[in-house]
């Protein structure tokens, strides 16, 4: 059952009149009772409806679109698939939409504050993208409120993440007896019929068999002392891709968990800085190590770049190899082996679905294909390495 603006008040202790005034923020109301609402509102997940409140059943023209770093290439092409699929004509099966695109800077908390805000604004679709954070209690938070937005008609789609945990079972308490029953299932009729208008949908990268791929170029090479600069250890695509990795080190017998764990550093972050730091800290660990894969195509040039200063030669002495073939890996000097993830297929698709223009797939899950890309970063090892 939603939360009234009554619930917010008997949390609050006040009346339901000061709940208004404070969120309305039009009339002067003492700090401490202030405090005390808006805590409730945040304890409730309380939503005050935006511009389309009069219109109960109403949703906008609003298209939101999450996502990590707006200044990073893997996130920009997606968004701009998204709202490249908003720019119809008036002939398209679609009218136009607004799309707005919010920067959570990896925050999980603005993740879920950006989502509220959406759904004041009755936001008729909602794009999330990149990889989601691994820790239980924000997974649980977002789960729910997700599938709070999806039955109240909003369409959600995971783009370059994995789909949500299943709900737990008996989530949904039963209807109680008595005269409250009737209430309960009018109000789960209404939900269930807004949730058929509403999806929560999955376009994911193949990031395990992207990785496992990259490896085993590498070993056909010749490598056997492969060093792997991570992304941030908390997020999904970072578990994946090292998991893909670790798997074709152990199916070669070339190295064990123990020895894959010792030549793993974990860069913090995506950036270039964030490789060239775990480079350093690879080659300090790790001095006989002939190939680097790294978290993604913007840390791989971090890592050639402390590789240079180290006195090393990309690929006579150390070979490279990123991830996601972002545009700028073909231009690098030099060109950069990576695997190249169909972004921009990605964004557009996850456009189609959260416009409801493209049927939804099977099981409501779709994972996009990856391709290695091989160029003159990776070489076989120097003789004797």
């Amino acid at each position: 059952m939603a939360v009234t603006l009554a619930d917010v008040a008997a949390r609050a202790g006040v009346s339901s009149a000061t709940v208004s005034r404070v969120l309305s923020g039009d009339y002067p109301v003492a700090g401490g009772t202030r405090s005390r609402v808006l805590r409730a509102v945040a304890e409730l997940e309380y939503v005050v409806d935006g511009p389309a409140s009069a219109l109960a059943a109403a949703s906008s023209d609003l298209l939101g679109i999450l996502v990590n770093d707006i200044a990073d290439p893997f996130f920009g092409i997606i968004a701009g698939a998204v709202q490249g699929e908003l720019d119809s004509g008036e002939d398209a099966p679609v009218p136009r939409r607004l799309a707005v695109v919010c920067n959570t800077g990896g925050s999980p908390e603005r993740e879920l504050t950006y989502l509220t805000l959406l759904q004041r604004q009755r936001a008729a679709a909602i794009v999330l993208t990149g990889g989601a954070l691994e820790d239980p209690a924000h997974r649980a938070s977002l789960a729910a409120r997700l599938r709070r937005l999806a039955a109240g008609g909003t369409r959600i789609v995971l783009c370059g993440r994995p789909p949500l945990d299943p709900p737990e079972p008996g989530a949904e308490a039963a209807a109680p007896p008595g005269p409250d029953a009737r209430r309960v299932a009018a109000t789960r009729g209404r939900s269930a019929r807004r949730a058929a208008r509403g999806a929560l949908l999955t376009v994911a990268f193949d990031n395990r068999g992207g990785a496992h791929a990259l490896t085993e170029h590498l070993l056909a090479l010749g490598h056997r002392h492969i060093g792997y600069v991570a992304g941030p250890s908390e997020r999904t695509t970072t578990r994946h891709r090292l998991a893909g990795h670790v798997a074709a080190l152990a199916a070669s017998g070339v190295a064990g968990p123990d020895e894959a764990e010792r030549l793993t550093v974990h860069g913090g972050g995506y950036d270039r800085s964030c490789g060239y730091r775990g480079a350093v800290e690879l080659l300090c660990r790790a001095p006989e190590t002939t190939a680097v894969l790294a978290a993604n195509d913007t840390v791989a040039l971090g890592v050639c770049s402390a590789l240079r200063d180290a006195g090393l030669r990309v690929p006579q002495d150390v070979s490279v190899a990123g991830f996601d073939d972002l545009p700028f890996s073909a231009d690098a000097a030099p060109g950069l082996t990576t695997v190249r993830l169909p972004l921009r297929e990605a964004g557009a698709r996850a456009g189609q679905l959260a416009l409801g223009t493209r049927p939804s797939p099977p099981g409501g899950t779709t994972t996009m294909p990856h391709a290695l890309v091989v160029r003159a970063s990776t070489a076989p090892p120097r003789a004797g390495a």
